[in-house]
């Protein structure tokens, strides 16, 4: 049997047609439960955006997953399918993506992902795109929009400090600190051009900038990749083991679903 697992939250729902096949609401799913009970021969299409892949690693045993799983991009972020080069009205498989995960601890509480854990603007982009959608469910949320409104107002920096496999950094005036299992996040955005996500090592992307409008004139690259020779804004790191450290409480994202009032992070691979 083929079970087709949507998340009705990503782009407004979907229709499947496919012979033999049975449509499962993900919102209604007991995820491990689900997975337990199905056939060894009993194949998974999960249909959904990043946050959808990133409710499935956090909800079952990765170690006692039997069955084959494929993914088809709905949503409004698919970064994953950006990163691996496929088109988001296919199927792929999605088993060889799932292991060798990263975590991430914040709050006290430990996640995998399989994009982006980030810090700062990125993270108060989504939290405004979830008060939008509180108030206006099927509105088009536009983040390009939003981080433009918060560089020019909405977000403050912060003072940071970045931990990379011991080596600490000190920054003024930081935007965003995300640490990238892949290349993409933030809806296209290839903050990590050189991330390979089959390496054996995370890269750290930390943003500084006084100026509003010298970052805003920048911000454009960072869709290209073209922002890392930008020196005096961006600085990389590459590691397994992150730390990062706020001056003030912000929000954060991991794979696009968001955590609020954050004040630092620990990522390792």
């Amino acid at each position: 049997m083929k079970y087709y697992v949507y998340n009705p939250k990503s782009n407004n729902g979907i229709k499947v047609k496919a012979q033999g096949a049975k449509l499962i609401d993900a919102t209604k799913l007991n995820y491990p439960e689900f997975f337990s009970d199905l056939a060894p021969e009993d194949e998974v299409v999960l249909i959904g955006g990043d946050g959808t892949i990133n409710y499935l690693i956090n909800h079952i045993d990765l170690t006692k997953l039997k069955n084959k799983i494929w993914f088809r991009g709905n949503g409004t972020g698919n970064d994953f399918l950006h990163d691996i080069d496929q088109p988001a009205d296919g199927e792929v498989l999605l088993n060889p993506y799932l292991t060798g995960l990263p975590t991430v601890t914040v709050k006290g509480k430990s996640y995998k992902f399989i994009n982006n854990m980030a810090l700062g603007i990125d993270g108060y982009c989504c939290e405004v795109a979830d008060k939008i959608r509180a108030k206006q469910p099927n509105k088009k949320i536009n983040y390009a929009g939003i981080a433009v409104k918060g560089l020019l107002w909405g977000f403050s920096p912060c003072k940071a400090i970045v931990e990379v496999d011991g080596k600490k950094y000190k920054f003024d005036h930081v935007w965003m600190a995300p640490t990238m299992k892949g290349r993409f996040y933030g809806g296209g955005m290839k903050a990590a051009p050189d991330q390979d996500r089959s390496s054996d090592h995370l890269t750290v992307v930390v943003s500084c900038c006084k100026s509003r409008l010298k970052l805003l004139k920048v911000f454009p690259s960072f869709f290209e990749g073209k922002h890392v020779s930008r020196t005096d804004i961006v600085s990389i790191f590459t590691g397994n083991k992150v730390h990062v450290r706020f001056s003030r409480p912000c929000a954060s994202m991991i794979d696009g679903e968001t955590v609020l009032n954050v004040t630092e992070y620990w990522a390792e691979l």
